[in-house]
């Protein structure tokens, strides 16, 4: 007598799907904008910074070194973001030149390509008799064959169409964000010599703060990539400002 509770589903597939229902995966996916936002504070921080260092050690006035800084903020955001939409650009544009390439050997030469699936496969230790009927499954569904061979062979994934101007807007925007840090004491403080002692203080701890979220974000130690940020826009703007000093002298 057939049991009245059985609604003709699959046991093994409900209970696979309450697992993942259960089982909420905690990864951070958002690494392209975190990147992009890294490149742009980072550079943002630390070129204005030595800029403005480095025209207050030639004893430049408070507003000049904040024009120029204003220009250099300007001028480094929009190259910074045309570069980063170029970068993701011709990412786009490989992509969609390997896609036809591998569309174009999966007609012409299926049988090497399906070979070379299961050469994928059998690197992750799947035996012939296991990777067998995966191969024959694919063959019969060319679009999952292809971004198959996309991801597995070539490494690569399918781009954002709106990754270019999301990358360049991003970069742009972090540049502007950070490289106005060490320019807000000299909106206050008409002295440069003193209005660069202020800036110096005010970015180097944006620059540990920074640092240490950059390490936070990248799964790097935090405490160390504080102190190597700060390093790092220290020795740029005491460079610059030796050099005006040296210059000038």
């Amino acid at each position: 007598m057939a049991d009245g509770g059985n609604d003709g589903g699959n046991p093994a597939a409900e209970e696979q799907q309450r697992l993942l229902d259960q089982h909420k995966e905690a990864h951070f996916t958002a690494g392209e904008i975190v990147r992009d936002i890294i490149i742009g504070v980072s550079d943002g921080l630390t070129v204005p910074f030595a800029l403005a260092a480095g025209l207050s050690g030639a004893n430049a006035s408070s507003s000049i070194v904040l024009t120029a800084g204003i220009a250099e903020v300007a001028a480094g955001a929009i190259s910074m973001g045309l570069g980063g939409y170029l970068a993701a650009k011709s990412e786009a544009d490989n992509y969609a030149r390997e896609l036809k390439r591998e569309q174009e050997e999966i007609i012409r030469v299926p049988d090497t390509e399906a070979a070379e699936v299961a050469e994928i496969l059998a690197r992750y230790g799947i035996e012939p008799h296991e990777y067998g009927p995966v191969v024959n499954a694919l063959r019969k569904k060319p679009q999952a064959w292809l971004d198959f061979m996309m991801k597995f062979e070539l490494g690569l994934e399918k781009p954002d169409p709106k990754r270019a101007l999301q990358s360049a807007f991003t970069i742009a925007i972090a540049y502007v964000l950070g490289g106005l840090v060490p320019l807000i004491p000299y909106m206050f403080i008409p002295v440069a010599g003193k209005a660069v002692v202020a800036s110096v203080i005010l970015t180097l701890m944006a620059l540990l703060i920074f640092g240490y979220a950059k390490g936070y974000f990248t799964d790097n130690k935090p405490f160390k990539s504080a102190l190597q940020t700060a390093l790092i826009g220290a020795i740029a703007s005491a460079a610059a400002f030796g050099m005006a000093k040296a210059v000038q002298s």
